[in-house]
């Protein structure tokens, strides 16, 4: 509907009354008025008076949104002076002048020339201004008027977001508000109802509503379940005009969470739960899941396991698992099924978030029931004990038996048992077992100095089933036997000086042994009994496993006796009394006044006693110049060479002489000494065979000296003898060979390969009986059948 406002706009110029007084005009936009001045001239004080007239305005309004053909008519501006002959021009300046505001400048009607929107623009400031058109002068004085936009609905509300979320607890009461949300109009709140919205739910009941003038958004239903539905999806539309018809609207969409309370116990799906396990399962083998199913989600979800009751409580554990939120069965100690071959367990499933609104519901946990059999296997023996200790004397007789292990086999069965000694852990074999009864005895005699403690393997197999074997630590204590004598703790330089005098201490000795008593040591010292009255020296026993060597005279002399041997005897308190005796060798020497020692050798005394000190030196240098003489003319002679025997390419070991070149017959000695072989003394003396270690040592043999006259071919033959019947010559015209060993050999051939008997019947005592050089291989084939299992 449009309507058109036509608004009389009365003009009134203003008339001027020229004073020379004044030099310029006052005016206003504002309404007609009158302002008297009065004033006194220089001259004569008249009153003057000055008329002011204005333009007279009312506000323009126009309708937004105009869609008719023409353009619309917003007003006329007129003045009093316009006398309608064309004089006067109308100017329009000011917001949109020109453009979307047009003026006639003959008549002043202004019109809109292009369509209006209030939300871009409600109100728009121009000024007016009437020009003479012949003197170009304002007529008028510029004047400024408001053209309002009136707004009509045109705008349809929008909200603030094209979707909006929220979430809200299961379970919450009618009324719980949920989110708010808000629409806005952009047309005029305060013209009309074009801006005032009413909202309304499309979609969405009944479980919510919406406050029609707030938007806030609220439960219809109570206790909603999340696990039934989780998500609603809610439409809100709002409405201006007040919500009447031909309002315009707008829509939104909601979407609506329930989120999870714990309000749900867990269930177990089944009341019974069957598993197995074997008995070597080893504590923490996990044997099988069970769940509780809850149908809440996050920690409303999380449950604990626990087992509440049975008789497998101490012999099974349950865990959780958080990820999956599974219990899961381990084993918690050694199971034994001779010992119990079912298990029975009461396991309880329980929330840890309980929540406190919901306790009425009932209690939030379940229990279910877990039976455990226990399945057979063979076991290997078990030992009585971890590890065993055994305490035995260094003294104790080869064949002693020391202690004894014990091992059994916990199956049903009961199979036999062997034992044996790990060998890796006894390689000198020191040790034994008697594989019917775990007993241990000593193979070897012991030495507790040398090993204190020897620490060996024991090893229990079943005889049925190899397979089955198991380990035990024997930790072998030597106890110690006084079987060593103290001596003395080190080698002592003792001295005394020319002018000791009796009763003077010359040196401490002390004591050290090899043995540990258990109460400790306690030596005692004494001389020996043939010095029990020593002219020259004694000895103190000072009760802490030391003695002092005392002088019985004053003063002693280099040139009589220079060294004294002091032989004394050392005791310790252990049983049986151990002793030894130690000689103190003791030096007389020349000490000064304070008696610090400044010459101990008797050589001294001899020098003449006018011997100047540049005279020692003089003869030393002499001393020290020959001596390097004859260092360098020893090693000069070292440097000569040898004209050898033999020059060939191909030189070896043995003395052979090449015949690749012809000769110069006998006259030519330079192919071979004959004088090596004429003298008997030239072979080189001592020489061992180097093939062979000899049982004994033999001497070599002096031969009588042979003539000069005798014949070279007898000679060599009789050397040749001699030397094959001489069984520590060196054979260097002979190859050793170790692929056989001999006709004439006792012990005929020591390898297996040509042997029609096999390791388990031969009989190796021989071995025994070969002597210290074959006692090795005596005592690693002449062992006990156990050491070999």
């Amino acid at each position: 509907m449009r309507t058109y406002s036509f608004l009389t706009v009365l003009l009134w110029s203003c008339m001027f009354h020229a004073i020379h007084m004044m030099p310029s005009e006052q005016r206003t936009n504002k309404h007609s008025r009158s302002e008297r001045i009065t004033g006194l001239s220089e001259n004569d004080g008249k009153t003057l008076h000055r008329t002011k007239r204005g333009w007279m305005w009312n506000q323009f309004f126009l309708l937004e949104e105009y869609t008719g053909p023409d353009t619309q008519y917003v007003g006329k501006l007129h003045t009093d002076q316009d006398k309608g002959d064309g004089n006067l021009k109308y100017i329009l300046t000011g917001d949109g002048a020109g453009s979307l505001f047009i003026i006639d400048e003959n008549t002043g009607d202004i019109h809109a020339a292009k369509k209006l929107d209030r939300e871009e623009k409600s109100l728009y400031v121009l000024r007016a201004k009437a020009i003479d058109r012949k003197t170009g002068r304002q007529v008028e004085p510029e004047s400024e008027f408001i053209i309002k936009i009136h707004d009509i609905n045109d705008n349809e509300p929008k909200f603030t977001k094209d979707m909006y979320t929220a979430s809200i607890p299961e379970m919450a009461g009618v009324g719980t508000s949920v989110i708010q949300v808000t629409a806005t109009d952009a047309d005029d709140a305060n013209y009309g109802n074009s801006a005032k919205v009413v909202y309304s739910i499309l979609q969405g009941q009944p479980y919510f509503s919406v406050d029609p003038e707030t938007g806030i958004i609220k439960t219809a239903l109570p206790d909603m379940s999340r696990e039934n539905r989780e998500q609603y999806q809610v439409v809100i539309q709002a409405k201006d005009m007040g919500g009447q018809m031909g309002g315009l609207s707008g829509t939104t969409t909601v979407n609506i969470t329930l989120t999870d309370v714990n309000d749900n116990p867990p269930r177990f799906p089944q009341s019974t739960y069957q598993f197995s396990s074997p008995e070597s399962a080893p504590p923490g083998t996990p044997l099988g899941r069970i769940k509780a199913n809850d149908p809440d989600v996050g920690e409303n979800a999380e449950i604990e396991y626990s087992i509440s009751n049975g008789d497998g409580s101490d012999m099974f554990d349950i865990v959780t698992d958080k990820d999956t939120q599974e219990g899961i069965i381990t084993v918690k100690k050694h199971l034994d099924f001779e010992n119990k071959m079912l298990y029975t367990l009461r396991v309880e499933a329980t929330n840890t978030h309980p929540d406190p609104r919901f306790l009425q519901l009932g209690p939030f946990k379940d229990t279910a029931l877990v039976k455990i059999s226990v399945e057979d296997i063979d076991e290997p023996p078990v030992f009585s004990r971890p590890w065993y200790l055994i305490e035995v004397d260094e003294d104790a007789k080869e064949g002693s038996i020391i202690g004894q292990v014990v091992a059994q086999d916990p199956d049903i069965t009961k199979n036999a048992i062997k034992y044996s000694v790990d060998r890796h852990t006894d390689l000198d074999r020191i040790f034994n077992i008697y594989s019917g009864n775990g007993s241990l005895f000593i193979s070897k005699p012991l030495d507790r100095e040398e090993t204190p403690w020897h620490n060996i393997t024991v090893i229990a197999t079943e005889i049925n089933n190899p397979k089955q074997t198991s380990q035990i630590p024997v930790f072998i204590r030597i106890l110690d036997i006084n079987d060593h004598a103290p001596e003395f703790a080190k080698y002592y330089e003792t001295f005394v000086c020319e002018n000791a005098k009796a009763g003077q201490l010359i040196q401490t000795v002390s004591a050290v042994d090899k043995d540990e008593p258990p109460r400790g040591h306690k030596f005692f010292f004494e001389l020996v009994p043939e010095f029990a009255l020593h002219p020259n020296f004694s000895i103190v026993d000072n009760k802490d496993n030391t003695a002092g060597i005392m002088t019985r005279r004053n003063g002693y002399s280099r040139s009589k006796m220079s060294t004294y041997l002091l032989p004394i005897i050392i005791f310790d308190n252990d049983y049986p009394i151990q002793s030894s005796t130690g000689t103190l060798t003791i030096r007389v020497c020349a000490c000064d006044s304070r008696g610090n020692m400044q010459s101990c050798n008797a050589e001294a005394l001899l020098l003449p006693a006018g011997l100047s000190t540049g005279a020692l030196v003089a003869i030393l240098l002499c001393i020290i110049i020959l001596l390097v003489l004859v260092v360098l003319f020893t090693a000069l002679k070292r440097q000569r060479k040898k004209e050898p025997l033999i020059i060939s390419k191909d030189d070896v070991r043995d003395n052979i002489v090449t015949y690749n070149d012809e000769g110069g017959g006998e006259e030519d000695t330079q192919a071979f000494d004959i004088g090596a072989l004429r003298n008997p003394e030239a072979r080189e003396e001592s020489k061992m065979r180097r093939d062979v270690i000899p049982e004994t040592i033999f001497q070599i043999r002096r031969t009588a000296p042979l003539w000069e006259n005798i014949d070279v071919q007898d000679f060599i033959h009789r050397r040749l003898k001699e030397n094959d019947s001489d069984p520590a010559a060196p054979p260097y015209d002979s190859l050793a060979t170790y692929a056989y060993e001999g006709n004439d050999s006792i012990a005929n051939s020591l390898s297996s390969l040509e042997s029609l008997t096999t390791e388990g019947n031969q009989d190796y005592d021989y071995l025994s009986d070969w002597g210290p050089r074959f006692k090795k291989l005596a005592d690693m084939y002449g062992g006990e059948d156990s050491d070999r299992d």
